[in-house]
């Protein structure tokens, strides 16, 4: 009861402090000429969901700002910061043993455990990448959605239960049962590292590029200020201070997300058909729905056009890529680290199913709700003027926001976009606690306890050693995060994803229901599964080729130049042709190959998961039948009834 009263009283403190500041005059935190968040922003849980450019100039008639009132907007953050410091300083009384650290004791309940892995899951890049992506590809950004709620299927019927009663703190702890310990937590280990390093890098990235577009703080003092954050709530609040920051963020977001619906559906009158017979009659969905189609030689102008924003086809194209995306997302959630941690933290098997179910009406209603936003940022701001802000679309939310506020009132406009804003970096931090409390439990846990101590470790060093790797992983994350400051990051998380479905899921899933699998099944499946993921994404177009993107630029070149030798003597072109000409002839001139050597991609697809997964799968059984363990199928039966009862589970503490 005292941490609900103290979070309520935090939330009425953000009012105030808000309206306070509401009179102070707005700067631009983001003209339209700033530079736009990376497509790492849009990451999935998440997430990297990289909305590509949609290669259409708006008229100068569409162009938009995003100006983000710099007063109010930190004062929201810091009000923020305030209420989850306050979480963990309750918190780190609380945190005692290596289980309170790890696994908050066991205490969480199931409906508490649902909001934090919603909270752990719905990244900023949900919340700001898939409205982005409804509002400039209508139907096909919803669908992109439907792969991380079906996620949750899986995890519900396959992992949930099993690995909450057959667990500890870590993946190794789940391996290491029934098979040679040592080997198999080192490996473990490092596959959560991996994991957990491509998906934290991405979204230090995307916080760091936020940041400096909304409120004009410095990249690298953001990346700091995040980093910094996150080894304070980890070390010293451990999970039960990351449970609570993941709740309170979750909470949040969904209030937000549903005030802003609440506005767009006023807007049509509460009337479904209404809405949508607008998308497909507004002007300017068409003329840019017209403009992407002729990309690929098709004609559409009209309420043809409008219609077709309605349809799937405009974004994802390739049928096998998404298949292979499918399948990275709903099995790859299954095997993230961070993820399968939360099942260790409540008290029984029914509340690790009640979590999961919880979290998935949760985050289905958060989709539901992100397709509100995306179709109704297209209808007010048009595609053309969110393009003008982000060519990626992901600031379609936030300029949402400013707008239906301002509708009500200016000083409403800018505290709807503080509000956001503030949510957006709430967001941020949740996520990526999570992702250094499952890296650094993996190095403390299971190498320095496990394998160097052979688990002869007191609780004070256990809690130790966790907290100082903790402090390491953070300064390492933040390390990391400004010397990705220029790179393109998008397709880590599509290596997190890839390496958690095609390493982790096969080993875990086999281990709990194959009564052969041995050690040497653990160690192919992760060794395989990890490296033909990781490899296949090196020779994919997630990376970049500068040979082809001197071809493309080279036939722009040739179409602008033709269309100049066609204007009458003396004529020039528009301003906005002999840019992109000068550009492009520019980009023509760039020579050299990707990362690994190569002029274009070997392998097509942007996810590698229809081919590595069924490889991690068939490597671990390979490995198995290779080299039987009559010691692991004799102990299967223990496994099985521990699994299914929770027997020698550690008894929960209250939270």
């Amino acid at each position: 009861m005292k941490l609900k009263r103290i979070v309520v009283a935090a939330a009425l403190a953000l009012s105030l402090a808000a309206v306070c500041h509401a009179e102070e005059s707005a700067k631009a935190a983001a003209a339209p000429g700033a530079p736009a968040a990376a497509a790492t922003v849009v990451q999935a849980p998440g997430a990297a969901v990289a909305a590509p450019a949609a290669a259409v100039e708006p008229p100068a008639s569409h162009k938009k700002e995003l100006k983000a009132n710099k007063t109010v907007t930190i004062s929201m953050f810091a009000v923020i910061i305030a209420i989850t410091m306050g979480v963990v300083i309750w918190a780190a009384k609380q945190t005692k043993t290596a289980s309170d650290f790890y696994a908050a004791g066991g205490g969480i309940t199931g409906t508490q455990n649902g909001w934090a892995i919603a909270g752990d899951y719905m990244s900023a890049a949900s919340f700001l990448g898939i409205s982005g992506l409804i509002s400039l590809y209508g139907y096909d950004g919803f669908m992109y959605s439907v792969g991380w709620l079906v996620a949750y299927i899986t995890v519900l019927l396959i992992v949930a239960e099993p690995c909450r009663n057959a667990g500890k703190y870590t993946l190794g702890d789940i391996l290491s049962f029934r098979t040679s310990p040592k080997p198999v937590r080192a490996i473990a280990a490092l596959s959560t590292v991996a994991v957990s390093t491509f998906y934290l890098t991405a979204q230090m990235v995307g916080a760091g590029k936020l940041m400096a577009l909304l409120v004009g703080i410095p990249y690298k003092t953001s990346i700091i200020g995040v980093g910094v954050l996150m080894v304070g709530y980890v070390v010293f609040g451990g999970m039960v201070a990351t449970t609570w920051v993941q709740i309170i963020k979750a909470g949040l977001l969904m209030s937000g997300a549903a005030l802003l619906s609440l506005l767009v559906m006023v807007k049509a009158g509460f009337s479904p058909l209404g809405f949508f017979a607008t998308i497909a009659n507004s002007p300017d969905i068409q003329d840019h729905v017209s403009k992407l189609v002729l990309k690929d030689g098709i004609i559409l102008n009209g309420a043809a056009a409008g219609q077709r924003f309605l349809e799937p086809g405009l974004y994802l194209k390739n049928p096998l890529d998404q298949i292979s995306l499918g399948m990275a997302l709903v099995l790859g959630t299954a095997g993230m680290p961070h993820i399968l941690m939360r099942f260790f933290t409540v008290p029984t098997a029914q509340a690790a199913r009640k979590s999961v179910i919880v979290a998935m009406f949760i985050i289905g209603a958060f989709y539901i709700l992100t397709t509100l936003l995306g179709f109704g940022a297209a209808i007010h701001l048009t595609p053309q003027g969110i393009m003008s802000v982000d060519k990626g679309g992901n600031m379609a939310t936030l300029m949402l926001a400013q707008y239906l506020g301002a509708d009500i009132s200016p000083i409403v406009g800018d505290l709807f976009l503080a509000f956001l804003c503030a949510v957006a970096f709430a967001t941020i931090l949740a996520v990526v606690s999570g992702l250094v409390l499952a890296a650094s439990a993996a190095i403390a846990h299971d190498i320095y306890v496990n394998v160097f101590k052979d688990g002869h470790a007191d609780q004070h060093e256990q809690v130790y050693a966790a907290r100082v790797t903790s402090f390491v992983v953070g300064a390492c994350g933040i390390v990391i995060g400004i010397a990705a400051e220029k790179q393109n990051v998008a397709h880590l998380v599509a290596l997190a994803f890839a390496v958690a479905a095609s390493g982790n899921l096969p080993v875990v899933v086999l281990s709990l229901f194959w009564r052969k699998f041995n050690t040497a099944g653990v160690i192919s499946g992760l060794v395989v599964g990890t490296i033909v993921s990781i490899g296949l994404v090196m020779v994919s177009p997630n990376m970049t080729y500068p040979k082809q993107i001197a071809a493309g630029a080279k036939k722009i070149v040739v179409a602008l130049e033709k269309k100049q030798a066609e204007l009458p003597a003396g004529a020039a072109l528009p301003e906005k042709d002999a840019k992109a000409l000068t550009k492009a002839k520019v980009d023509a001139q760039q020579d050299g190959t990707s990362i690994m050597g190569l002029d274009k991609p070997i392998f097509t697809l942007k996810n590698p998961g229809i081919v590595s997964i069924p490889l991690g799968f068939l490597a671990a059984i390979l490995g198995c039948l290779a080299f039987p363990s009559r010691r692991s199928e004799e102990m299967f039966d223990e496994v099985y009834v521990r699994q299914n009862t929770g027997i020698g589970m550690a008894k929960a503490v209250d939270h």
